[in-house]
């Protein structure tokens, strides 16, 4: 009996395992990145994710922000587990949870700690000439999904959206060449800005998710993508009337962003080419880590605001070639249109955290070189990014800086030493 039980037993753990190792896998890399700087930037991730130079701190004919900078982390390694295989009937069912070290620093000092990059589940259902996949959780928003092939931290950010965020998104497929992406979106690890600096309250008391909707076409090696977002905040809840008295304020912006992306993957001879494209007409665009943001346009007896948007347009190219030795050239250009309407005061321009409200346009180029041998990977990156800054107009009221304008540049030279397992 007692030996039955025990082979009973075994039998059990070995299905058990067999189970696991064919419906969970577990990957991840390690990753270290060493960089360089030329000037005082503004950075996150321990100054690996690079944003945009600061403007000139002149005391004296001297600028002190012209000060050189290194540092080398391994707190951007990962680790992430696919769930896949399993099915109810005709529905698939799919997860992943995804997570890296950048937790608990406080500017570039501290000991990381585990957080949550990504955690979502997929639904799956197949037809005959159609396809649906529902993917619901913390996932990388729609529009910042396809990235160029940089291997720099903030792939090609603020050029392009980035931003993981909980949504539900519904993709279908129509044959092979089309297909629709629908999602409601929520904010937390970057939310909008406002009167209370960056802040998921805004959208909370809204009430109203962030919504997209999109078209993608396939054909041969050739993708195309092109979406709207639509985003609905309030502000602000309490305010002053015209009688000075304390009110509930019906404080409310919409903003409408529409993004276009292309990609084609093919060979030069034997040699694999990637070129890829991406461009964006955001109004505001702080959610998405874009450089822009909205203020105040008008105020009501009743204590409410009225606001207008920045617009900002966002375009970034990737060409990539090879696999082994493979080079990358990236270039990316922002250009700040100022806001719709008119503010009231650029004091109540409310900007996106990774930059400045005085700026007026910036562009980056990026060469990078990576050899990789198998799950192995050494990058050499060079980075100019240049900013161009101004102070603005008393008469022009749209929060674009017009006057005194002029470039600040930052050189970043970067290497990386990358094990994926």
């Amino acid at each position: 009996m007692f030996a039955s039980a025990a082979t009973a037993g075994a039998a059990n753990r070995k299905e058990l395992k067999e189970n696991l190792e064919s419906h969970v896998a577990v990957h991840g890399f390690i990753r270290n990145y060493f960089a360089f700087d030329t000037r005082e930037s503004v950075a996150g991730t321990g100054d690996l994710f690079y944003w945009v130079p600061k403007d000139e701190n002149i005391v004296d004919d001297v600028d002190f922000n012209a000060q050189p900078q290194f540092r080398f982390l391994a707190l951007t390694s990962r680790l992430w587990v696919d769930v896949n295989g399993y099915q109810i009937e005709n529905t698939k069912i799919g997860a992943r949870v995804e997570a890296d070290f950048y937790a608990g620093l406080t500017g570039v000092t501290g000991t990381a700690q585990f957080r949550l990059r990504q955690a979502y589940v997929t639904l799956g259902w197949e037809q005959e000439n159609a396809n649906e996949t529902l993917k619901i959780g913390q996932a990388w928003h729609p529009m910042a999904a396809d990235m160029p092939d940089v291997f720099s931290l903030n792939t090609g950010a603020p050029f392009g959206p980035f931003s993981r965020t909980p949504v539900a998104q519904l993709d279908a497929n129509f044959g092979s060449n089309f297909g629709l992406t629908a999602a409601a979106i929520w904010q937390q690890q970057y939310p909008s800005t406002g009167p209370d600096g960056s802040s998921a309250n805004y959208i909370k008391y809204s009430c109203v998710p962030e919504m997209y909707l999109g078209l993608n076409v396939t054909v041969g090696p050739f993708l195309a993508r092109a979406g709207v977002d639509v985003l609905s905040i309030k502000p602000r809840n309490k305010g002053v009337n015209a009688e000075l008295k304390s009110v509930k304020v019906k404080d409310r912006i919409t903003t409408v962003s529409p993004f276009i992306y292309a990609q084609v993957k093919t060979k030069i001879g034997k040699v694999p080419f990637t070129a890829k494209a991406k461009t964006i007409v955001a109004q505001d665009g702080s959610h998405l880590s874009l450089n822009g943001g909205y203020g105040v346009s008008s105020i009501s007896t009743d204590g409410s605001y009225g606001y207008t948007p920045t617009r900002n347009s966002s375009t970034w190219v990737s060409l990539a070639f090879g696999s082994k030795f493979q080079g990358v050239l990236f270039g990316g250009y922002v250009k700040n249109f100022g806001t719709k309407d008119e503010l009231m005061s650029i004091d109540g321009l409310y900007f996106s955290k990774n930059s400045f409200k005085n700026m007026n346009q910036m562009w980056r180029v990026t060469p990078t070189f990576m050899y990789n041998l198998g799950k192995f990977t050494l990058g050499l990156e060079y980075e100019i990014t240049s900013i161009q800054y101004g102070k603005w107009d008393e008469n022009f009221k749209h929060g674009l800086a017009t006057k005194d304008l002029h470039w600040v540049t930052n050189n970043r030279l970067q290497a990386m030493v990358k094990f994926t397992f």
